[in-house]
């Protein structure tokens, strides 16, 4: 590749760095020297996967407060871990985090990038980010915002991580000679305040050696990847109530909810509408967005005159317990409007049918 040598056309982000740097609270003052708290970075950087720096912050500091090393992380229960969690989603990252803290508090630190890489939900990016940010290793760490940055910075034409390998060596010789932890928490600061997908050229420190800005290459640099259409759905989710208690989804061990309870759902589309719903309280819907599905969720509360033996997979809970569960955005949302008033639904599913799907079958 004949790109400019990285010492020299990346020189100005560290006194940029120095000027505009925000305060976070996993942000080491000295970046010239490791940094004293691993696994303040280990926590941040697995928060900040495919979340904005403004949501992580108070789940940082309450989850430093609660589990303020690796050994404390590792001997939590798990229940109490995913609670801590609850409302940040990608659920599967605290599940990393709690097994790459007993890693650690097993074995020590990791000496080497590698050795970084085989913990727990550490993949190429965020274990070279925290080797460069806590250790100051010279591991060149490409997020989003860094491959952005670089693919106009140097015109890289169609996707900029397919020159990715070819990138972090390049990134080297910066990373050594402008400080590992500053270069790499600069390139990420420029990626995520300036050069955003619509690009404030007028602020960067780069913007007179930026080639896609040079060539008025801004608006197709890189090029905006296509995302396929989410999968639509309609359901309803139920709390069913019998004296007190709720019946709930227990935690399945692995998937993308692994260790959260979850109301019971229902598809809309498989449901006769019932002649007289009965006592059922509704709410209005809203759609629940995830990456590759949409769903259209119709709350209710159907209320039952006992606790009826549930098939494998639900549990009756007591309502006292509610709280102390960890839920995801969709099922908190259901356990929060049941305080508060709701009305009798214009249509809703026939209750008994719902119960025969989850009541086991007769002895």
């Amino acid at each position: 590749m004949s790109w400019p040598l990285s010492p020299e056309l990346l020189a100005p982000l560290a006194p940029w760095f120095e000027r505009v740097r925000r305060d976070l609270a996993w942000r080491a003052r000295d970046l010239d020297a490791p940094h004293p708290d691993p696994y303040a970075v280990l926590v941040s950087e697995l928060m900040l996967q495919q979340t904005q720096v403004a949501t992580v912050v108070p789940y940082f500091d309450r989850w430093l407060a609660r589990f303020p090393d690796a050994a404390t992380l590792a001997e939590a229960d798990d229940d109490a871990v995913l609670k801590a969690w609850e409302g940040l989603g990608y659920y599967r990252r605290a599940r990393f985090l709690k097994a790459a803290a007993a890693s650690v508090a097993a074995e020590g630190w990791p000496g080497d990038l590698g050795g970084l890489a085989r913990l727990p939900g550490l993949g190429p990016y965020t274990a070279a980010a925290v080797g460069a940010i806590a250790f100051q290793w010279p591991t060149p760490a490409l997020d989003g915002n860094a491959f952005r940055v670089l693919a106009r910075l140097l015109l890289i034409e169609g996707d900029p991580k397919a020159p990715a390998a070819d990138l972090r060596t390049w990134l080297v010789p910066a990373l050594q000679a402008l400080g590992p932890s500053r270069l790499t928490q600069a390139l990420m600061e420029l990626g995520a305040t300036v050069c955003a997908p619509i690009p404030a050229c007028g602020t960067c420190p780069l913007a007179d050696r930026c080639a896609a800005r040079l060539n008025g290459r801004t608006g197709d640099i890189p090029p905006v990847a296509k995302r396929a259409k989410p999968k639509a759905s309609a359901l309803w989710l139920v709390a069913f109530e019998a004296q007190g208690q709720f019946l709930l989804l227990t935690p399945a061990a692995k998937g993308l909810l692994a260790g959260l309870w979850r109301w019971p759902t229902f598809d809309a589309a498989d449901q006769t509408p019932a002649t007289d719903p009965g006592p059922i309280t509704a709410w209005p819907g809203w759609t629940q967005v995830y990456t590759h599905r949409r769903e259209a969720v119709s709350p209710l509360h159907i209320p039952v005159e006992a606790p009826f033996t549930p098939v494998e997979g639900l549990r009756w809970v007591p309502r006292a317990e509610l709280q102390g569960l960890p839920l995801g955005k969709r099922d908190q949302r259901l356990r929060d409007l049941l305080g508060t008033p709701g009305q009798s639904p214009l249509e809703a599913p026939d209750p008994a049918d719902l119960v025969r799907a989850c009541a086991a079958p007769s002895p």
